[in-house]
């Protein structure tokens, strides 16, 4: 089950208060959604990825007392997540323009983003649990059908099948939604 912009400020706060318990999970919470996050900026470039996926994690840690409460709290991380990864282009010498990733570096983009993860979670529950997360592990976490089906516990074949008929069941929801 992925958690939400409330569950993780909450773990934030309580890990703040010295709640190490609440800290591992926040951890655990935002390994897959940091991962995705750089997978769907740096294509094909699994060991970058890896990297900035632990230096954001240790930045997060390191910085953990500048965090504000009464704020997004997936704003601020991946506010941390970005200027990793420019460090990380700037120290490759990358000079060519990255195609969208300008507009990933203002504030509006941020709640943007909190906004379409909450408005994905809505959506998500409103079909069967197994399309849901098919959907999220391949469309949303970007993982592959092998990946996704060894993380859900489901066959290649199912993960297909779940997520085409989630996919379908959406398609459909959002359709009688504009009506």
């Amino acid at each position: 089950m992925r958690t939400g912009e409330t569950e993780l400020r909450d773990w934030m706060v309580r890990a703040l208060d010295g709640d190490a318990r609440a800290y591992a999970r926040l951890l655990e919470a935002l390994v897959p959604r940091l991962r995705a996050f750089f997978r769907r900026r740096m294509r094909g470039q699994d060991d970058d990825i890896e990297d900035l996926l632990q230096e954001t994690l240790i930045a997060l840690h390191s910085r953990r007392m500048t965090y504000d409460p009464a704020r997004s709290f997936t704003g601020w991380l991946y506010a941390i997540a970005r200027y990793k990864m420019i460090d990380h282009f700037r120290r490759q010498g990358r000079t060519v323009p990255i195609d969208g990733l300008e507009d990933s570096f203002s504030i509006d983009s941020f709640e943007d983003e909190v906004g379409a993860n909450l408005d994905t979670d809505a959506l998500l529950a409103t079909i069967p649990d197994k399309q849901a997360r098919a959907i999220r592990a391949t469309r949303i976490d970007g993982l592959s059908t092998a990946e996704a089906a060894a993380r859900e516990g489901m066959g290649e074949s199912d993960v297909k099948v779940s997520t085409h008929r989630g996919l379908k069941a959406l398609a459909a929801r959002v359709r009688e939604a504009l009506k």
